[in-house]
Parts: structure tokens; C-alpha cells; sequence
């Protein structure tokens, strides 16, 4: 299967036919400052699926591990990579043409939720990671 997505103005485009893995939901600070949500859909692809098929990725560095990336002229938040995972990229779940492909299958950091965000989807729930719930 084919996953297409892009940035709110369209001048950032990419494309994967990597298998989806690490479907989640993340409540850390970091990804709510970067989305301006309570929340943050992610799901990781290995590196070397993505194909960027329209304009240019802009990345900034956000913590001494990992960049973020996002489209120059709309802002829109598009990866996030960490250094201890090279052959990995997250993909912002809400940036594919159609985000019903790949539903969250957990909540991580919920130690960071904020407290008026209530959590009853029946999704499992992780302290911080889902290796160290």
C-alpha cells in the first residue's frame, strides 16, 4: 500500500510504501509545542521508504537527539527523526491525504497529558514509551 501526504499548502508532497509501524498518539511536550495540539498522531516507516515528490523538506534540530521536519512556507510539521534510530522517520499521521490509513494504536507519554484531555478510547496507555510503559 501507498501512503501520500503533504504539507497545508501543497508545496511540500511525499509518498511511502512502507509498512507502518509505531501508530501512536503522543501527549510529550515537545510534540504538543511543534503541533500546537493536546496531542500528536504519528506512525513510523523505515528511512529509506520516504520519497519526497514535491518540494523540499525544512528540518530544525529540537532536542540534541532528534529533528523535526516541516514545510518552509506553511509550517506545517511533517517528520521527526532521532539520532538513535537512523533507519526510522515518523510521519505526522494528519499530514496523508488520507490519515483513516493509519489510526493510532497507543497513547505514549501520557505522563505529560494534559490534565483536561480525557483518554477513553480504549487504546493502551504508556507512562513514557511503549518499552518502558
Amino acid at each position: 500500500m501507498t501512503f501520500i501526504g503533504g504539507c497545508s499548502c501543497g508545496a511540500v508532497r511525499f509518498e511511502t510504501d512502507g509498512e507502518p509501524f509505531n501508530s501512536t498518539l503522543c501527549h510529550c511536550a515537545d510534540c504538543r509545542k511543534a503541533s500546537g495540539a493536546p496531542a500528536f498522531a504519528w506512525f513510523s516507516v523505515a528511512s529509506n521508504s520516504l520519497r519526497w515528490i514535491a518540494g523540499q523538506l525544512a528540518v530544525r534540530r529540537s532536542s540534541s537527539q532528534a529533528v523535526r521536519g516541516f514545510c518552509a512556507a506553511c509550517g506545517t510539521t511533517l517528520t521527526y527523526q532521532d539520532d538513535k534510530w537512523p533507519d526510522e522517520i515518523d510521519i505526522a499521521t494528519a499530514s496523508l491525504d488520507d490519515p483513516n490509513q493509519v489510526p493510532p494504536a497507543d497513547h505514549v507519554f501520557v505522563r505529560s497529558r494534559l490534565g483536561w484531555l480525557k483518554l477513553d478510547d480504549g487504546l493502551p496507555q504508556f507512562q513514557t514509551t511503549r518499552t518502558n510503559g
